[in-house]
């Protein structure tokens, strides 16, 4: 369907293609991997014809229709959701177009002439209006859009009045509308809550195109993709099998091709040693001339690229008393609508509490109460004897300062700490070289998510309260942070819509439903098992 034939391309002065080849074929779901910058969307605008190779060749076959979503929405305003959706969906919105612009001929006097010839048309239009099942259109589209989980009031809202992330869901409805050939998805898992992501993934696994996608979510990938097409140094590499066996597959290539190296360096230093040895002899010159052609003739097996790989160690938190934080009769409200009544819940040292509910249960501001930066209505909350809180909340982010650099940002924070401790924690945080030289303001999300979670677990509290700590991070910053947050051993209260980070820390779920606060001892994966639901919403 899409074949990348040979291509080179550069960037300014910096390569991302090198004579790479890969395809795209019917009915195959390829999960596109490689770290930033290496030119994935790059990629997907080649394939879409947006760019062009410097070299090579990219091939798509005649007649196919491409569905590209990315990150950049464009402006939204002056239409419902739902139209904003209908609009992409390919030649049927085309027809409707036309449909209503002949209707508003045919109510035109000044057209009274041209009736016949538009009443003709109108009824041609309408019977490619049918066979494309346009009538079914609107219903369609809001079946995409309940299930990325916008209610009725907002389908039909203005779509100018809806934040970035929900425009980026219509944006993506759009594409899922269409149902093209193949969908270029490049990260379509952000901005979404567990039961949307749970939904597009349904999706996508019924969808009978082709589809080449970008996610920081390796369950999401998982579940989907039955094909890896990493990007390494300007090559691509591809690899039948999801996201898990890439990871193998890769490793134990790694570890073979490390291997060869050092079989061939030993048998190199042998052979030079022998070279050395004798090359003063006139007893043995014709060995070591036989050994030096030999040398210059060998193909020599490169070491493995090293991949960076980010690792944070807690230094140890302080110990806190038995009870970390009670919160007793709490209850909370936003004009007439009630979010907790009478809210009874405590936490205790090294309990790790993931809460669970649909937008709008009250996950952050649960968190928010805990974290002091909202007060109850009615009832307390109370820490418990020695307890430091560590609170990482989305609006962190924009409390950088912008001029400040990412350095002078941790040292303002620490001003004891040493210039070589500040670096290994930048470092750490996947802030290396130059980069410490960055000012905040040109920081993407990823980035200044990363620096302030670096801010808050370099002197590490013994609580941690993390709402969506994982947005905007990749897979790999990902990793670390569980790894690292795996040997924490205070208490932590989180809301995540990463199941990988769900199963991996929690040891107790708070379940936010409208019929009630439920707590279950066991993490996210018991709770799954007890319940047969990925999250609240997803009840039958």
């Amino acid at each position: 369907m899409i074949r990348l034939e040979n291509i080179s391309k550069q960037n300014g002065h910096h390569l991302l293609f090198v004579e790479a080849s890969a395809s795209l074929l019917r009915g195959e779901k390829a999960g596109l991997v490689g770290p930033n910058g290496a030119g994935k969307s790059t990629l997907f605008r080649m394939m879409t014809g947006e760019e062009s190779p410097d070299e090579g060749q990219v091939s798509v076959d005649r007649g196919l229709t491409i569905g590209y979503f990315d990150q950049d929405v464009g402006e939204m305003a002056g239409r419902s959701a739902v139209a904003e959706v209908m609009e992409g969906a390919g030649p049927v919105s085309v027809v409707a177009a036309e449909l209503k612009d002949l209707e508003a001929a045919m109510a035109d006097p000044d057209r009274a002439d041209e009736m016949e010839e538009i009443v003709e048309r109108y009824g041609e239009a309408q019977a490619r209006f049918e066979e494309l099942d346009g009538y079914a259109l609107d219903g369609r589209a809001r079946e995409v859009l309940a299930g990325l989980n916008f209610t009725a009031e907002m389908m039909d809202g203005d779509v100018a009045n809806l934040s970035g992330g929900w425009k980026m869901r219509v944006a993506l409805a759009r594409i899922l509308l269409m149902r093209p050939d193949v969908m270029l998805l490049d990260e379509p898992s952000n901005h979404l809550d567990l039961e949307s992501l749970i939904w597009l993934e349904q999706f996508l696994r019924g969808y009978d195109g082709a589809l080449m996608m970008t996610s920081h979510d390796r369950a999401f990938m998982n579940r989907i993709v039955n094909k890896i097409v990493e990007i390494d140094a300007g090559s691509l590499n591809s690899y039948t099998g999801d996201y898990e066996f890439y990871e193998a597959q890769r490793a134990q290539a790694e570890k073979q091709q490390q291997a060869q190296f050092e079989r061939q360096q030993a048998m190199l230093a042998k052979e030079i040693a022998f070279i050395e040895r004798f090359k003063a002899r006139a007893s043995h010159a014709a060995q070591v001339q036989s050994r030096v052609k030999k040398l210059e003739k060998i193909d020599r097996v490169e070491p493995p690229r090293r991949r960076q790989s980010i690792a944070f160690d807690f230094p140890p938190a302080p110990r806190s008393g038995e009870d970390v934080v009670t919160l007793k009769g709490v209850s909370k409200g936003y004009g007439a609508r009630s979010i907790y009544d009478g809210l009874d819940f405590q936490v205790r040292r090294r309990e790790r509490w993931c809460v669970m509910g649909v937008n709008g249960a009250g996950k952050s501001t649960l968190l928010k109460l805990v974290a002091g930066a909202s007060e109850p209505d009615a009832g307390a909350v109370a820490l418990g004897a020695s307890v430091k809180m560590g609170y990482f909340a989305q609006h962190a982010m924009e409390l950088l300062e912008g001029e400040r650099t990412v350095f002078e940002t941790l040292e303002d924070s620490f001003p004891q700490a040493g210039q070589g401790s500040l670096r290994n924690l930048a470092g750490c945080f996947g802030f290396s070289g130059d980069d410490i030289e960055k000012p905040c303001r040109v920081l993407s999300g990823g980035e200044k998510a990363r620096l302030v979670m670096a801010k808050m677990l370099y002197d590490p509290p013994n609580f941690l309260v993390l709402d969506e700590p994982t947005n905007h991070l990749d897979i790999a910053t990902k990793q670390m942070l569980i790894s690292a947050l795996a040997e924490y051993e205070g208490a932590m209260l989180f809301v995540s819509h990463d199941r990988h980070f769900l199963a991996a820390l929690s040891n107790r779920v708070l379940e936010l439903t409208p019929d009630g606060v439920h707590s279950y001892g066991g993490g996210y994966v018991e709770y799954v098992a007890r319940t047969g639901h990925e999250a609240p919403g997803l009840r039958d």
